[in-house]
């Protein structure tokens, strides 16, 4: 294709939307026509990548637009995804359009690789698909405002507590809340790390943005929130939603300390072997998690001191010869309370005493949702 006009549409007759809110509102599926290596930079929840042209191709237009010009690189695009390749790429399209016939698709300005696929759309099946205004950057322009926005509108209601003393359990229980560990990936902890990595700073913030816009929307202006630090794994919380997060009100939730080794447990030991061993299989998954608690360990050495840095060390050791011979896991709690005890109780408190002046409640989890309840009606 070397001209504007093609089986009776043209480029400039192709649709386009820009309701950028709606779209996000309503989860509309998006077809993502970048290159894979752009979509792993960032994307949109409900968006999938099939690229127009591969990480290769993609490169190699660009440097011969760089070094020839535009006509000729379009030229070589043309050469690139052509015969067997194209009919590929149009059929996967296609598949995709069948499966979200209410779907959109995008390329980075919404210039000439969305036009394209638009165009070999409409070629093979009559079909005409939008095309999103702008591309992934109007979109992404638009979802930073709006994190800006949201930060300044709504009231954050923070969650704290002890490690392990299930602040993620009572949240799940809320209805007008953000997991932020949940968008991040990660457990928050030195031990929080999944199998699979964190997405991107950039996914991360768009995903957080149609969250909060979501709840505005539904005008849940108070909204909980789990008191976090400002890095959630190697990702970071958004700096102005941070500083409102710093200047929020805070409810401690209590608990003895058995029940916290008994969550921490159940999230370190069960939940972490377990997935573990669902992306790795049972020998390898057990080889690659116990080497990753070992690894967590020396993560923090300095902050433990060499005693008791060998002293849970042993004691980490221990439960995992006995795990692996009898298959009993519960050796894991004598090492579990020690580190909750000594290593992150102190950390605690000597954060807590920063933030006395936050603290409006404290207590146990029933008592703490019904406090949520009855002062900032969340449910």
């Amino acid at each position: 294709m070397t001209d504007k006009q093609t089986n009776n549409i043209s480029f400039d007759e192709l649709p386009q939307l820009d309701d950028f809110k709606s779209l996000l509102l309503n989860n509309t599926p998006m077809l993502d026509v970048r290159a894979p290596i752009e979509f792993s930079q960032g994307a949109f929840p409900a968006s999938q990548n099939i690229p127009l042209m591969n990480d290769a191709e993609r490169e190699a237009v660009g440097k011969q637009y760089k070094n020839v010009g535009h006509d000729e690189a379009v030229n070589l695009g043309h050469q690139l995804v052509s015969g067997d390749t194209k009919q590929q790429r149009v059929d996967l399209w296609q598949s995709f359009f069948e499966k979200n016939p209410d779907c959109v698709l995008y390329c980075f300005r919404g210039g000439m690789r969305s036009k394209i696929t638009q165009q070999w759309i409409y070629q093979q099946s009559g079909k005409v698909i939008p095309r999103i205004r702008g591309g992934y950057k109007a979109m992404r322009r638009y979802l930073i405002d709006e994190l800006e926005q949201s930060s300044k509108h709504i009231q954050p209601i923070m969650l704290g507590g002890r490690t392990g003393i299930g602040k993620t359990l009572l949240l799940q229980k809320i209805t007008m809340m953000v997991d932020l560990e949940g968008l991040f990936h990660h457990r928050g902890s030195v031990f929080g790390k999944h199998v699979d990595p964190q997405p991107s700073q950039i996914d991360i913030e768009n995903t957080l943005s149609i969250e909060l816009l979501k709840h505005r929307e539904q005008k849940h202006l108070n909204l909980l929130f789990e008191d976090e630090a400002a890095n959630i794994g190697s990702r970071r919380i958004p700096e102005l939603l941070f500083e409102k997060f710093k200047q929020s009100p805070l409810i401690l939730l209590e608990a003895d300390t058995q029940s916290r080794v008994d969550i921490t447990f159940q999230e370190y030991i069960i939940e972490a072997l377990a997935e573990h061993q669902k992306f790795s299989g049972e020998e390898q998954g057990w080889y690659n998690w116990s080497i990753y608690l070992n690894e967590c360990f020396d993560k923090i050495q300095r902050r433990l001191g060499g005693v008791r840095y060998q002293s849970l060390k042993t004691l980490l050791a221990d439960a995992l010869d006995i795990q692996l011979k009898t298959g009993n896991s519960e050796h894991h709690k004598t090492w579990i309370e020690s580190l909750l005890v000594d290593y992150y109780d102190p950390m605690y408190d000597y954060q807590l005493s920063k933030k006395q002046e936050r603290v409006i409640f404290k207590g146990e989890r029933e008592s703490v949702v019904e406090f949520l309840a009855q002062r900032y009606q969340l449910i």
